[in-house]
């Protein structure tokens, strides 16, 4: 068995420290067919996608403590190649390329880290991130052609300058790295790149890999963990029409681990089946949908609901680890070229994606700011840190259907997690746009407990986790949320009468008293607001500042045709349109002193909006309902004022927008203001 090293969350956690582990090698982390474990210790991280070169390195900081705050207890980062080596021969490891800053920043934080180091990646960045001119050299990429090895040990060795003496076995927090992504050839060459590292001196506790698809030869036992994904909807889908694909299975409780759903445009059609072998290792996911990009012709809404119900499904199923893509959204470094991906790069070209930003609806968004599921999620994150050595070794039994057709409605979906006469009860009356019912008279029959007293209605929408002869809690119709200084804290669940019993005894109709007050003996009762916001430092308050002023210069010229590129979507427009587009002048911006933590929120209606500044496109928007957001701190102290430049949306466009976008053909700002 692979010895391995992880911390548990550390924020608020009386347990083993960050400072404990990495000080001090006789802690023994391990892990088996179930879980992580330290010093015999099952724990359940919560792990978030953060790409570091996205994001500005003056805000490294301050975003990676929001991720804290929010229960991440492990980041993941992509190394993209093609940011670092854009030119050949010349590495850039500056300003927001820093990686060693970046992993010095988690040490300083406590926070360990997983590195994906390709050379693949993908994450919507030109040729996956592999650069352009490798595709100038006669080599056979993501293969084992020589050359292209030699190639790629030039990257890791450059990688392994900026991570010197920050390897886990050197007190830093670097535990795992991944090779390639969503690869489906031969193990042998995932094999072949783990050599390339650790003979340049990779080290670390152990190593992933994506377990989508199935490889055509397995890698040995115990070299890779494989890690899965799902995602309530995806921006790469063919189709401009709503819901389509197999994403509806995410929504139901299931044994199998993967994803039929993922990367449909290049994978294809998928069996549910995954790699031979992989039922033995812990069931973890890596890419969780934590949001969902805008692709050009398809502009998915995501709701709150969306990422919490996938993230209670794979519990109830089984994982011992959520890890979200992404956790934290962000905006593309300039380079040399623009390096998003689209239909006209020349490899991974699937997919049209906005030149500059990455927002992906994550629960931290482009510029950190919180989206609902940040909250939403955070009280899955702390149940997990507490409860984990209780439920990660449970068991899970699924006692519906598992291949439920999308849509269906004619019964509860729930499964449970139990081991000896203890449980939890995972229940779904949840679909994206799909309009589950109420579901009545409900009662569960687990471990010898049949509860609640009486049949109970599950409202629609209800995603929740219901315990039983857990802490001295017989049952209870109500979430448990955390267990801190000999205090049990449960959630309302909106719909649904709280009813507790505490042996013999039924409390009934119990009302939320918050935290200053418990319900019975220790147990404190919250509504959902209070439990989300659960030891959570309250956020400032900002003052309001006047909207700044925005006047219209030009009307567009003419209508752009819509080309279809050559894997079948719709293609964005080139920067050449936009000399055709609506041009608007911002002004009144808030003083440079101001900026602070200030986001613009431009509300409009348009195919794609773009923002200038002294004449640099420095973000875009494809437009799907929702405004148009930027982060003022980010301009020049000497920006007084931004360019706004929209095409406007057409009849009959080949491209899916959700119901929430008012497709009217024209284009129209009807709002600018400062939040």
């Amino acid at each position: 068995m692979i010895k391995q090293a992880l911390v548990s969350m550390l924020f608020l956690v009386p347990t083993l420290t960050w400072g404990e582990i990495s000080a001090n090698n006789n802690h023994e982390v391990t892990w088996d067919s179930k879980s992580l474990l330290i010093d015999g210790k099952r724990v359940a991280p919560v792990m978030g996608e953060m790409h570091y070169s996205r994001i500005p390195d003056n805000e490294w900081e301050t975003e990676i403590k929001k991720m804290k705050d929010g229960g991440v207890s492990i980041i993941a980062t992509y190394v993209f190649w093609n940011h670092i080596e854009e030119k050949e021969g010349v590495f850039n490891w500056s300003g927001s390329r820093n990686l060693r800053k970046f992993i010095e920043l988690c040490k300083n934080q406590d926070i360990p880290v997983v590195l994906r180091i390709g050379p693949f990646c993908h994450g919507e960045v030109r040729n996956g991130g592999i650069p352009d001119w490798i595709f100038s050299k006669n080599v056979k990429s993501r293969s084992e052609d020589v050359l292209f090895l030699s190639y790629v040990e030039k990257l890791y060795r450059q990688i392994f300058t900026q991570i010197q003496g920050l390897q886990w076995k050197d007190g830093g927090p670097i535990i795992a790295c991944q090779f390639d992504n969503e690869y489906r050839g031969h193990g042998s060459y995932l094999m072949a790149l783990k050599d390339i590292a650790t003979k340049i001196g990779y080290d670390l506790p152990f190593y992933t890999r994506t377990g989508w698809p199935e490889l055509r030869t397995p890698v040995p036992f115990g070299e890779m963990i494989p890690l899965y994904g799902d995602y309530a909807d995806g921006f790469w889908e063919r189709s401009i029409q709503p819901t389509v694909g197999n994403y509806y299975k995410a929504f139901n409780f299931k044994e199998f681990r993967s994803s039929t759903a993922i990367a449909t445009e290049q994978l294809g059609n998928q069996k549910e089946k995954i790699t031979s072998g992989d039922e033995q290792y812990p069931y973890f996911t890596c890419e969780l949908g934590g949001g969902m990009m805008a692709s050009y012709h398809r502009r998915p809404w995501i709701y709150p609901e969306d990422a919490y119900s996938l993230a209670v499904v794979k519990l109830g199923s089984g994982s011992n680890l959520l890890g979200y893509y992404m956790y934290h959204g962000g905006t593309n470094p300039d380079g040399e070229i623009y390096l998003n991906e689209t239909q006209r790069t020349p490899a991974t070209n699937y997919n049209d994606l906005p030149v500059k930003t990455y927002d992906f609806q994550a629960p931290l968004g482009e510029f950190g700011q919180k989206y609902p599921h940040y909250y939403t999620l955070r009280k899955l994150h702390l149940f997990m840190n507490d409860y984990a050595e209780t439920f990660a070794p449970m068991e899970a039994t699924f006692p519906c259907l598992q291949d439920i057709p999308k849509g269906d409605d004619s019964s509860l979906r729930w499964s449970y997690r139990s081991l000896g006469d203890s449980a939890f009860v995972f229940i779904n009356n949840y679909e994206r746009l799909q309009k589950l019912s109420d579901k009545h008279d409900i009662q569960f029959h687990i471990c010898g407990v049949k509860f609640p007293s009486k049949p109970i209605t599950i409202p629609a929408g209800t995603i929740c986790i219901f315990p039983v002869n857990i802490d001295g809690i017989r049952y209870a119709t109500a979430q448990l949320i955390s267990k801190r200084n000999g205090k049990i804290y449960l959630e309302q669940i909106p719909g649904i009468s709280t009813e507790i019993a505490i042996g013999n005894k039924i409390l009934k109709n119990v009302k939320p008293l918050g935290t200053a007050k418990p319900v019975y003996a220790n147990i404190y009762l919250l509504t959902p607001d209070e439990a989300s916001h659960l030891f959570l430092e309250e956020e400032a308050i900002l003052p309001e500042l006047p909207s700044p002023s925005i006047s219209k210069l030009e009307e567009p010229t003419g209508i752009r045709k819509i080309t279809i590129g050559i894997n079948k979507a719709a293609e964005s427009p080139e920067d050449k349109d936009f000399e055709h587009a609506a041009v608007y002048k911002i002004q009144n911006l808030p003083d440079s002193t101001e900026r602070a933590d200030r986001l613009l929120k431009i509300d409009y209606r348009g195919d794609v909006a773009r923002l200038y500044c002294n004449g640099k496109l420095i973000d875009d928007n494809f437009y799907n309902g929702r405004p148009f957001l930027y982060g003022l701190w980010r301009l020049p102290s000497d920006c007084q004022e931004l360019e706004l430049r929209i095409l406007p949306l057409q009849s009959d466009m080949p491209v899916y927008f959700p119901d929430e976008a008012d497709t009217t053909p024209g284009e129209e700002v009807m709002n600018i203001s400062i939040i």
